[in-house]
């Protein structure tokens, strides 16, 4: 049991993907979740793997939050029949939202609103407002061009150092519980 983790939000793509691997990661992190009692929070949509993680957090007894939009949003990804679902305006009040209920991050396969939400964590923790963590699953290496790009800032000189971030890594879901409940 996690013992400084009461609540991760989960971000990830609103789609499948094109790898198999996503959805069998997304499942298993919704599971590890609810069977070490960590509540997960979430986008609301019962779309894609977003949609995935969340059946599999409730399907093994999880607690689920899900944050949604009275927009667009909540059009492209409707809102998970089996989940209450905090509506806010708009999508910056929903990333705060989420923030506020959670306790760490977990990054997983996604598109440009999953790099918006872990940008906006990194961009927190360079400028000393966040000491919550953030787990990436590097998933059949979906996060290896960010890392490349990373590391390509650090050595243009855009990035000082990594020191001070909380960032962990992981390739396989289970490294990536393991990494979740030493936290």
């Amino acid at each position: 049991m996690a013992r400084n983790l009461k609540s991760v939000a989960v971000y990830c793509g609103h789609q499948f993907g094109t790898n198999p691997k996503f959805e069998q990661d997304a499942k298993y992190v919704g599971a590890m979740l609810a069977k070490n009692g960590i509540r997960m929070v979430f986008g609301g949509g019962d779309v894609g793997l977003m949609g995935t993680v969340a059946t599999a957090a409730l399907e093994n007894g999880g607690e689920v939050i899900g944050v949604s939009t009275n927009d667009v949003l909540a059009r492209q990804e409707p809102a998970h029949p089996e989940i209450r679902v905090k509506v806010v305006d708009g999508v910056n009040e929903r990333k705060q939202l989420m923030y506020n209920l959670s306790d760490a991050f977990i990054i997983l396969p996604g598109g440009i609103g999953t790099l918006n939400e872990m940008s906006d964590i990194m961009t927190m923790q360079q400028i000393g407002e966040t000491q919550k963590p953030l787990f990436f699953l590097n998933t059949a290496g979906f996060w290896e061009p960010l890392s490349d790009l990373i590391r390509h800032m650090i050595s243009s000189g855009f990035i000082e150092n990594m020191d001070d971030y909380r960032i962990y890594n992981a390739d396989v879901a289970d490294e990536l519980e393991k990494q979740i409940l030493a936290y």
